[in-house]
């Protein structure tokens, strides 16, 4: 199973468009971002982003991915304001 976590790293790296962004968006290190995707593209099987010198690019499987992460986020985001 895919772990939410990681899905929220990927979902954050896509939208601020590079991984420093992400990381610090998410109090991170960029290495401990990277380590995270890194671990998402071996659950998956494939590469999600594509890493240039100004930022990174989705891939195909990364764009569909991205969906359903942003999906699955904001139902545990809903949840946890439901229990709370």
């Amino acid at each position: 199973m895919l772990d939410a976590h990681r899905l929220a790293v990927l979902a954050e790296v896509a939208h601020a468009g590079s991984i420093a962004g992400a990381a610090q968006r998410l109090s991170f290190t960029p290495s401990a971002v990277s380590q995270q995707l890194a671990k998402l593209e071996r659950d998956v099987g494939a590469r999600l982003l594509h890493r240039h010198a100004r930022g990174v690019t989705l891939t195909p499987v990364g764009e569909a991915l991205l969906g359903h992460a942003e999906t699955i986020v904001g139902e545990l985001r809903t949840a946890e304001r439901t229990v709370r």
